[in-house]
């Protein structure tokens, strides 16, 4: 093992994982450890054996649950926006090469007692019992504009500064009611809160246009994707355009640490 490099890595999270590769590619000579046996730091996912061993110490999980190898359990289970900046800092970088993804099948909510599916197409969104026929034809008009909308073309703007007013205020101008706002608030730019109403209403401008982009990316039946074996495969894939162009990874190294 060489004794001299350029840098040196603790921890294999994500942000670490995509330091050491972007750092490799640059031709510097990359040390990358990390105490645990696996990677991905806190964001990692775990095999049945690692899962037992982080939470249930010395303890064997029982046989009646099936092998080890039949899990891939996230740490921080999340989706992926399809267009999002990680997605494309994947394809820009060529991690996309070395991990498999799978288009989540749809999404819904909960609304009126029952459970929806968000439509993800035309055909969908017609079907809808979301909206009426005539909430269907405003929130159309709505969405229209949104995907015709570009910050840099005045043209697109139809006399509206986004950056000074609100999101209430845009979605007042289309007359849409209190159940279209919320299903499109929280349910396509994924607000967690109403906060946002009170907010510049550019903001969720771009959050339904990259919900709408996604959806359009690899024509699913909704704007997510996953790594088809775990989000810990995010890192790991860094790794691996680390360790080509010639990063070295030493893991279940409890005792390192950093002395200045």
């Amino acid at each position: 093992m060489d004794e001299e490099y350029d840098v040196i890595v603790l921890g294999t999270g994500l942000k670490e994982c995509i330091l050491s590769g972007l750092l490799s590619v640059d031709r510097l000579k990359v040390l990358h450890m990390d105490r645990n046996d696996y990677y991905g730091g806190d964001s990692t996912s775990l095999n049945l054996n690692q899962l037992w061993k982080r939470f249930k110490g010395d303890e064997t999980p029982p046989a009646s649950i099936g092998a080890s190898r039949d899990y891939n359990v996230d740490m921080v289970p999340k989706f992926m926006m399809a267009n999002g900046a990680l997605v494309r800092v994947l394809i820009h970088t060529g991690v996309t090469k070395y991990l498999s993804f799978k288009a989540v099948d749809g999404s819904y909510v909960f609304n009126k007692g029952k459970i929806h599916k968000v439509p993800s197409t035309d055909m969908e969104a017609l079907k809808s019992p979301l909206m009426g026929l005539f909430e269907k034809r405003r929130a159309g008009k709505f969405f229209l504009y949104v995907q015709d909308y570009k910050e840099n073309d005045p043209s697109t703007h139809k006399g509206l500064d986004l950056t000074k007013m609100t999101s209430k205020q845009l979605i007042s101008k289309y007359g849409l009611d209190d159940n279209t706002i919320d299903f499109i608030g929280h349910a396509v730019a994924l607000h967690k809160d109403d906060s946002y109403l009170s907010e510049p209403a550019i903001e969720i401008v771009k959050r339904m246009k990259l919900y709408a982009e996604s959806v359009a990316r690899f024509q699913g039946g909704s704007p997510y994707i996953y790594p088809l074996y775990g989000l810990g495969e995010l890192p790991q894939g860094f790794a691996r355009l680390s360790a080509v162009y010639g990063g070295t990874y030493m893991l279940n190294k409890p005792e390192c640490k950093g002395r200045i």
